[in-house]
């Protein structure tokens, strides 16, 4: 608590939100098999971060997100998939029954979070971070729909976002990921 408080001290003297000296390294979640995660696993790598659904127009996109996680995962990039029910009540499965879709309907084999909230009162710490403008005002605002898809380069930095209608196998998607495993 003691190191928090010091940093916060510093932020704010130096005129810097706490969310500005952040990364998403900061952050642990639940997988999807109940286990503790910390993001900072995935420090070196480039990571897509995708809210998902399984009952939603846009869940045929699991075919191309495991397709381009296969195709770059030996690169050191990688997916991780963020179920939510926020939106249209289209995830309303239990993780176990989500995992279970996701592994027979699509092969994904790319790592699953547990089920969290992307919006609202009880949305998660990891997208209040996502979606505060004091964290980048680039890529702040609210998640709109499911398949919004944030893309970090190997230092945890937030290069760009892309909204759910664009396809992870889009070229601006794979441009994207190319120039942050380039780095």
């Amino acid at each position: 608590m003691r190191k928090f408080g010091l940093v916060l001290l510093l932020c704010v003297a130096a005129g810097m939100s706490w969310a500005a000296t952040k990364s998403i390294y900061d952050f642990t979640m639940r997988s999807i098999d109940g286990q503790q995660v910390s993001l900072g696993k995935y420090k070196g790598k480039v990571v897509l971060l995708v809210n998902v659904a399984s009952k939603c127009g846009f869940t045929p996109q699991y075919t191309a997100l495991e397709a381009v996680y296969e195709k770059y995962k030996d690169k050191g990039f990688v997916i991780v998939g963020v179920p939510a029910n926020n939106f249209g009540q289209q995830e309303p499965g239990t993780d176990e029954e989500i995992k279970k879709f996701c592994s027979s309907k699509y092969s994904v084999t790319f790592p699953m979070m547990s089920k969290v909230s992307v919006k609202g009162d009880d949305k998660t710490p990891l997208y209040t971070f996502l979606t505060d403008p004091a964290t980048d005002p680039q890529f702040a605002g609210d998640i709109k729909w499911n398949f919004t898809k944030f893309l970090f380069d190997r230092n945890g930095k937030l290069v760009a976002r892309f909204e759910p209608a664009t396809k992870p196998d889009a070229p601006e998607v794979q441009s994207a990921v190319e120039a942050a495993l380039g780095q």
